[in-house]
């Protein structure tokens, strides 16, 4: 498919549009905002895991001067929150599920003397028998964590049960006859360590009430509407009474895009009646908002002795941590993309969410994916050898061809796979990757894997409105934390009114006057959002030719849009402005200007006649991105450390509107995905996490990261994105710890089946291997 780009806006490396801000210092975050007569506020955390709170004695901490409000469970509706299962408090309330959650807040003048205060917070607790692993939550005689799980609102059909907080299962086709007829199978057990969001501004919020008891909310986030629900549902306030709204936020992955600390400063603002500020420190942002799901994952695959996959099984068990929040949704995701993105006519996925007295698990970049295709990636490379197939080809001969539906039976209108290795292969020089030398005492290794992921999930909208003068806001409630989306939605508004880039602002997203966006997750704005974009702006084009007709005389039929905010006779010379048409507009005739757009996105994830589907959390969800990456590594032999030398793409993301920041999407998610490999693991002590420090967590810095990073960007336009565009937000994350482990595996012979892999597990596979020779 071709599509019509004739301006050239979209396509174009427009620099951010806050690049300026940020380099200067200019731009506000949380940290940089006040207001007049603000309390500062700070968190007391739980120093037990599982426990039934008896009192509280605050009389200590009362008496510390500047102190305004200490507030408890107690002092706290009845409300639940949650994305899928109604199942948390804003504070613990009765109950302390895990070790570090908040069970009281303090308000005082200014943060040194908040933080004093929480210090001297006594709680008196009946301690319970603390559940820390999945498998600990599922045993007959487990305690419960939550007692009322059966009355909990769920917004999907889920399958619960004690600790269990949700179970799915995927099939299609007939998984025992499938392997029946293979000539080879593979099968393993594979573990993957919780990682940390570390995004570089740690969570925070701002609350002020006004004279009629209306709260605004400044907070970092993903989404305004989510947390605008999260904190009325909490704290059973009509969402009327609260507007949100978002400064810069200092980065996501996920960890920003459910509640944190916004229940809190908004209670404490309507208990004291005076603004709050609250902002976690580094080791509280750590423990008590959000990390990346522990797997655990038997994966079985077989083939026919000429490489064709026909079948597969895959078991997922998840530590759900304390709370529901976005675990039913990445349980079910993996699963979803657990076939990964080729012909495998047999395939059984089932998975267990199990409650644990840890933090809470929730979406992180790629949410699942990443896991899964740790395994099933592996698992491909495996059966190549045993086969004696090139591993690159093995997955060749099975890609999803152009037509093909993915696991379930969800369409696939654009499938650049094909391209994307041919690009990934030649650039790479793959077919001479042995002849490859390493330096003395290393060993190279080289690796590839292929992944996939969605962009087309849930609704968004947009309002475009051509001012007097001509010039245009855009305004989608959409949040850009980071990664460009700002611009890339510009670009695209630019585009349709062929306009120039600069003659467009974009609104901050605000909860009283954007139109709803679920949220920037799941890789979903610069398609869901983009669609929006496009169609308000056709309808502005509309309404623009519609007043163009009547001041030329002449057919709206006949007028074409002319770059610069023009509108024109086709043929001819004669044409007005956007000014001269806004002003009739606003002054003379059908009033301002403005175009909107809503959508939900309703392409059904499983067609029923195809597959089985139980439990699942998404009924619609897809439009699919594909990469290709080859990797390779450098194995140190003494002590076993691994670096990454090299790295080479291939992205489909359908048009590139700005491929500049899709190259910085892939390079960003390459090393994200680097450390969740090699080095980034949350660790317990018992029920405590044992490094919530950066002295502790080791995450990889731009020293570690490779110096030699290649994409090339495939052009494969979705039929129906805003441009053909599609996500590119997390799958460049997806293929690295799969594409690392096969490097790792192909230089020391043996192969890893945990993250991180770390230097004394690679030394170890390393001499058992060699020790075995």
């Amino acid at each position: 498919m071709s599509v019509d780009i004739p301006f050239g806006a979209v396509g174009a490396n427009v620099r951010k549009l806050e690049s300026a801000e940020k380099l200067t210092g200019a731009a506000q975050y949380i940290a940089d905002l006040s207001r007049p007569n603000m309390l500062h506020a700070a968190i007391v955390q739980s120093d037990v895991a599982h426990a039934r709170i008896l009192g509280y004695d605050l009389t200590a901490a009362l008496a510390v001067p500047g102190v305004a409000a200490i507030l408890t469970g107690a002092d706290f509706p009845d409300g639940r929150m949650g994305a899928f299962i109604k199942d948390e408090h804003a504070i613990a309330k009765g109950k302390i599920r895990y070790f570090g959650e908040p069970v009281a807040v303090v308000a005082a003048e200014d943060e040194e003397t908040a933080r004093a205060a929480a210090k001297l917070v006594v709680v008196d607790y009946e301690e319970l028998p603390a559940i820390l692993s999945p498998e600990a939550g599922l045993a007959p005689d487990a305690a419960i964590i939550h007692e009322e799980l059966e009355s909990y609102l769920k917004v999907f059909p889920a399958i619960c049960d004690g600790n269990m907080a949700s179970y799915t299962e995927l099939s299609e086709g007939d998984v025992e006859a499938g392997f029946a007829e293979a000539d080879v199978i593979v099968e393993g057990e594979f573990e993957t360590a919780p990682q940390a969001h570390l995004a570089i501004e740690p969570v925070g919020a701002l609350a002020e009430i006004d004279s009629q008891g209306r709260i605004t909310l400044w907070s970092a986030n993903q989404s305004v509407f989510r947390v605008q629900a999260n904190v009325c549902e909490s704290l059973n306030l009509p969402m009327s009474k609260l507007r949100c709204l978002t400064p810069r936020i200092g980065g996501g992955f996920g960890n920003k895009m459910e509640p944190h600390i916004q229940p809190l400063v908004v209670r404490l603002t309507q208990v004291t009646g005076r603004p709050v500020k609250l902002i976690l420190n580094r080791e509280e942002d750590f423990e008590c908002v959000r990390a990346r799901h522990p797997f655990k994952i038997r994966c079985r695959t077989g083939a026919k002795k000429d490489g064709t996959l026909v079948a597969r099984e895959m078991d997922v068990l998840l530590d759900c941590g304390a709370f529901g929040d976005d675990s039913p949704g990445v349980l079910g995701y993996s699963l979803l993309m657990s076939r990964g993105p080729y012909r495998i006519p047999n395939v059984k996925c089932h998975g267990k969410l199990v409650y644990t007295n840890k933090m809470r698990f929730g979406a992180y970049r790629g949410f699942g994916n990443p896991q899964v295709s740790f395994a099933a990636e592996q698992q491909l490379d495996e059966i190549a050898a045993k086969l004696g197939m090139d591993p690159l080809d093995l997955r060749e001969k099975n890609l999803l061809q152009p037509g093909d539906a993915w696991f379930g039976g969800g369409k696939v209108a654009s499938n650049g796979l094909a391209d994307c290795i041919a690009a990934a292969r030649n650039a790479s020089d793959w077919d001479s990757r042995t002849a490859r030398p390493a330096p003395k005492g290393k060993r190279r290794g080289t690796g590839v894997a292929l992944g996939a992921h969605i962009s087309g999930l849930l609704g968004t909208g947009a309002i475009v409105r051509v001012l007097e003068d001509g010039s245009i806001v855009l305004n989608t409630g959409a949040v850009d934390i980071g990664q460009g989306s700002d611009t890339v939605l510009v670009q695209m508004c630019a585009e349709a009114l062929k306009v120039p880039v600069e003659k467009i602002s974009l609104a901050s997203p605000d909860t009283d006057g954007s139109p709803y966006n679920w949220g920037t997750t799941a890789s979903r704005v610069t398609y869901t959002t983009g669609r929006a974009v496009v169609g308000a702006s056709k309808e502005v084009e509309k309404q623009l030719k519609d007043h163009a007709a009547q001041m030329l005389e002449c057919a709206v039929g006949d007028l074409e849009l002319r770059p610069g905010g023009m509108v024109g006779v086709t043929g001819s010379d004669k044409e007005v402005s956007f000014h001269q048409i806004s002003l009739r507009a606003h002054w003379g005739a059908g009033g301002p200007i403005v175009g909107h757009h809503t959508l939900v996105f309703d392409q059904p994830t499983v067609d029923p006649k195809r597959a089985i589907a139980k439990g699942l959390p998404f009924p619609q969800i897809g439009v699919y991105s594909f990469i290709c990456t080859v990797v390779d590594t450098l194995t140190d032999e003494v002590s076993g450390k691994t670096e990454v030398d090299e790295v080479w793409t291939g992205v489909d993301v359908g048009k590139a509107i700005n491929p500049s920041l899709v190259i910085g999407q892939m390079d960003g998610g390459f090393v994200q995905g680097m450390g969740f490999a090699l080095c980034e693991e949350m660790v317990w002590d018992g029920p405590k996490l044992a490094n919530p420090t950066l002295l502790d967590y080791k995450v990889p810095t731009t020293l570690d990261a490779p110096y030699r990073m290649h994409t090339t960007i495939v052009d494969a336009p979705e039929p129906d994105g805003p441009f053909g565009a599609k996500g590119a937000g997390e799958i460049g994350l997806v293929p690295v710890p799969a594409a690392i482990a096969n490097a790792i595996a192909s230089a020391i012979g043996n192969r890893l089946h945990s993250l991180p892999m770390k230097p004394e597990k690679v030394f170890r596979a390393m001499t058992e291997h060699d020790d075995a020779a």
